[in-house]
């Protein structure tokens, strides 16, 4: 029986499989999966990614399906809401940020036509493929994403430092850390 080999990372079970295989390193350009992403990597923020993931439906269920026209207008009785919610972590300052950088994310829509159009400009619309040999080689940051997470931060947006925002990057595709014995290291 042959074995397909992943990144080691995500051979913790079939739901970090499944995230590895059909979505990490893969290029987003769609605004509303480039906001859950953002959404849920500033919630990951002093958590594990596997915490997040494992919440991700009750994210999309508590989080209207992460429409940030909706999430942009919640009210303090919405927050109290989400502070009960335990589908979700359950953290006041994540959700207000979550709030707020749903109104930049707008902003950022309007000045530049989409959210995609703004952050693929930071990799010249392409990919950064990186060729990592093991997991130790697959750097927690970049210049790119001091730069993306500068940007953010100069906007207003909160929880999204460069840290995050490199994993934003691993996770929307615009980098592809997969090892290079990944059998997934250069998805179609």
């Amino acid at each position: 029986m042959t074995t397909t080999k992943r990144c080691s990372w995500c051979e913790r079970d079939a739901l970090y499989r499944a995230y590895h295989d059909e979505e990490w390193g893969r290029p987003i350009h769609d605004d509303r999966r480039l906001f859950e992403l953002l959404v849920l990597e500033s919630f990951q923020a002093g958590l594990s990614w596997y915490t997040i993931l494992a919440k991700r439906e009750g994210f999309r269920a508590a989080l209207d399906g992460f429409d940030y026209r909706l999430i942009a207008a919640y009210d303090d009785a919405k927050v109290e809401a989400l502070m009960q919610d335990t589908r979700i972590v359950r953290n006041r300052l994540k959700i207000l940020a979550t709030i707020q950088n749903a109104a930049l994310f707008m902003e950022i829509q309007q000045e530049f036509g989409s959210f995609s159009e703004f952050i693929w400009a930071f990799v010249g619309g392409s990919p950064c493929v990186n060729h990592p040999r093991k997991l130790e080689d697959v750097p927690a940051s970049n210049q790119t994403s001091d730069a993306i997470a500068a940007e953010l931060k100069r906007r207003g947006f909160k929880f999204f430092g460069t840290t995050v925002a490199y994993a934003f990057m691993q996770s929307a595709g615009l980098v592809n850390d997969h090892i290079e014995d990944c059998a997934f290291k250069y998805p179609d």
